[in-house]
């Protein structure tokens, strides 16, 4: 395996003809590049940020066998690598002395590109986040749910988005992935954001979804301030979002769960998700502003 079996690209029509159908062909597992680039195709290029985003993919043998997009400032998102894979990968990178903030994939994937980074870049990986991706089996909704109702957010609701999804990005310690303007305005356009709220209407909790793209929608972000947790309101507003995620054709309904969060979740696998792989994130840091280039 060498460094230029990988082909990159800015252009995302050119990454989806070449790795659109490797990406399809593991829809769970794949569900960060696909809801990314479904994201990037339908909302234009800038849904993440002001720079182009990076596309890639591997090839040996005439097929794809692995890929990965970023959307600067964020991370690095692969799918599923070999230790030489993510050392090719990390070398071809490098030697084009493009510094990355980080990299999000399958436990084993994310563990093996950390080190071979560190090596080729002389960065120090941290881990950020330890996560378990769940895939619905069959939706169990709690007994009694708390009082109140859903409702699906819209323009009167943007201030609110807004406020929830500042706070949001801050509890779980990311960045944000545009101004929250831009997020509730998508959200709203969309219908992908709905609320538990009081029998007076206030709302409580919030659980959004992302868009179906080869079968399958994850459900994100599933958020309730600090003083109303406890209640059962998450539980209300994703039992919602996965009943609706369901009834427009869903094979496979996804979410995310923090395993430093016992709480989250132990909820989820209540309401019928069941685990599928833990993944990883690291942060790299620099001893410099300038990464090392190959010797």
């Amino acid at each position: 395996m060498r460094p230029d079996d990988w082909h990159l690209t800015e252009d995302l029509d050119c990454f989806l003809a070449r790795a659109g159908d490797f990406l399809h062909s593991r829809p769970v597992l794949h569900t960060l590049p696909l809801t990314v680039t479904e994201t990037l195709r339908t909302r234009g290029l800038d849904a993440y940020g002001t720079e182009a985003p990076t596309f890639g993919w591997l090839e040996g043998a005439g097929e794809v066998r692995a890929a990965f997009v970023r959307t600067p400032p964020h991370r690095l998102h692969l799918t599923l690598l070999t230790p030489e894979e993510a050392d090719t990968l990390a070398a071809h990178l490098a030697g084009l002395g493009r510094p990355l903030p980080g990299v999000s994939a399958d436990h084993g994937t994310a563990t093996a590109f950390a080190e071979a980074w560190q090596r080729h870049s002389g960065a120090t990986p941290t881990l950020h986040a330890r996560q378990r991706l769940y895939r619905l089996g069959t939706l169990t909704p709690p007994e009694p749910l708390p009082e109140g109702r859903a409702r699906v957010a819209g323009e009167r609701d943007r201030e609110q988005l807004m406020l929830w999804y500042r706070e949001f990005a801050a509890a779980i310690g990311e960045f944000a992935s545009a101004d929250a303007g831009s997020w509730a305005d998508a959200r709203i356009a969309y219908s992908r954001v709905t609320f538990w709220e009081t029998p007076d209407g206030i709302p409580v909790s919030m659980a959004g979804v992302g868009p179906m793209v080869a079968g399958q929608i994850r459900v994100a972000p599933v958020y309730t301030p600090a003083h109303l947790r406890g209640r059962g309101y998450a539980g209300a507003a994703t039992v919602e979002v996965s009943q609706a995620a369901l009834a427009t054709g869903a094979a496979h309904v996804l979410l995310f769960a923090d395993l430093t969060n016992p709480t989250s979740n132990g909820l989820y696998q209540r309401l019928g998700y069941r685990p599928v792989t833990d993944f990883a994130v690291h942060d790299f840091e620099y001893p410099t502003q300038v990464l090392r280039g190959p010797c």
